[in-house]
C-alpha cells in the first residue's frame, strides 16, 4: 500500500483575507492611506476589493471596509449586501462597523485587532470607548482569522518612511 500524504484543503477564507491583504498593501505602497484592505464575497465570488484611500482622497471616511460596501452596493444596485461576506485586514473601527450593520453583512473576518492598529498609531480603540459599540445576536458576527498575514502590511505601513500618520 503506497501511503500519499495529503496536502491541507485550501481555505477559501484565508485566500480572502490574503487578498484584502494584497488590497491594502498595494494601497500603502501607493501612499493612498493605512495598512488596510477589505473584500466582499457573496457565494463564494469577489464582489468588491477596496483599501484604505483616507490621505489620496482628504477623506476620512474613506476606509477599506466603507470603499468595499460603496462599490459591492453599486456593482449589486443594492444596499442590501446581507448575502455577502466582509474580509478585512483589520477589525473595524465604530464607523466601519455601522456601515457593515447598515449594509447589512452578517460576518466579518478580520485580521488585526484594533489593539494591533493602536500600535501603529490608529485610534480605533479610543473610538470603542467612546462610543461603547455592543454588538447583540442577529446584528454581526465578527470572526478572528489571519492575524499573521495582516501584521505583515501593518508593519509594511509602520516601516514606511513616507507614510502619512492620521
Amino acid at each position: 500500500m503506497t501511503w500519499m500524504r495529503r496536502t491541507p484543503k485550501e481555505n477559501p477564507h484565508l485566500n480572502f483575507m490574503k487578498l484584502a491583504v494584497a488590497e491594502a498593501s498595494a494601497g500603502v505602497r501607493k501612499g493612498h492611506g493605512g495598512p488596510f484592505g477589505a473584500v466582499i464575497v457573496r457565494k463564494g465570488k469577489i464582489i468588491a476589493r477596496a483599501h484604505n484611500e483616507v490621505v489620496s482622497t482628504f477623506d476620512p471616511t474613506a476606509h477599506a471596509e466603507v470603499m468595499a460596501i460603496r462599490k459591492a452596493s453599486g456593482k449589486l444596485k443594492t444596499f442590501d449586501l446581507s448575502g455577502c461576506e466582509l474580509y478585512t485586514t483589520c477589525e473595524p473601527c465604530p464607523m466601519c462597523l455601522a456601515a457593515i450593520l447598515w449594509a447589512r453583512i452578517p460576518r466579518v473576518y478580520y485580521g488585526c485587532t484594533r489593539r494591533d492598529a493602536d500600535a501603529i498609531g490608529f485610534r480605533d480603540d479610543l473610538f470603542y470607548a467612546k462610543t461603547r459599540i455592543r454588538l447583540g445576536a442577529g446584528t454581526v458576527r465578527l470572526v478572528p482569522l489571519g492575524r499573521r498575514e495582516c501584521l505583515r502590511v501593518f508593519r509594511e505601513w509602520a516601516n514606511k518612511k513616507d507614510r502619512v500618520v492620521y
